[in-house]
């Protein structure tokens, strides 16, 4: 089983030195630390919730060419990246202390989203590019009235779906395929 996920995601945009300085207010905002690769080679900077530990990061280069992002049209590319907050109360806070005053588009004010898993709080908004973000918060241990709240959202998606034949969580889950069966199907092709 694999203990950790994305080791890292980069971002190439339009105005890298206003880019930068808005990612440094927003992901000093959050806690997190940064470093940058003192253009040697290339020109990136990185921001990371732990350092110098492995985790994931997060790095921000200029683009060469390409225009505003629009999340609404839902191009190929990358829809969103999300972020975890520690606390639903961290969530209200960044949204109040920070996108308000940034004056960034909020396409989501904070709220809960009892058909994701119980108690996931989140807001979304929008980078000076246009990349959206998420700042999410699920509890480790959901509370009896999330847990509820949950659960009726689900039935209701089930009534919407006649067709499934199952929970909403059983019929979520897809089967990938093992790395030995993998290994097997092509060690079948010539």
């Amino acid at each position: 089983m694999r203990l950790r996920g994305i080791h890292h995601v980069e971002f190439s945009v339009l105005d890298y030195e206003r880019s930068v300085a808005f990612y440094d207010r927003m992901f000093g905002w959050l806690g997190y630390h940064s470093f940058w690769t003192l253009d040697i080679g290339y020109r990136s900077t990185y921001y990371m919730a732990r350092f110098p530990f492995a985790h994931s990061y997060i790095g921000i280069q200029p683009a060469r060419e390409g225009g505003h992002l629009d999340p609404a049209e839902q191009a190929t590319g990358i829809h969103h990246v999300a972020l975890w907050a520690r606390r639903r109360r961290e969530v209200d806070a960044f949204h109040r202390e920070f996108l308000r005053p940034e004056g960034l588009v909020v396409t989501d004010p904070p709220a809960e989203y009892p058909i994701y898993t119980p108690g996931y709080y989140a807001v979304f908004f929008t980078d000076p590019t246009g990349i959206r973000w998420e700042l999410a918060h699920t509890p480790f241990l959901p509370g009896p009235g999330a847990i509820r709240r949950s659960l009726r959202a689900a039935r209701a998606l089930r009534r919407q779906h006649p067709e499934w034949r199952h929970h909403p969580l059983r019929e979520m889950q897809r089967r990938l395929p093992s790395r030995s069966a993998i290994a097997r199907r092509t060690s079948r092709t010539p």
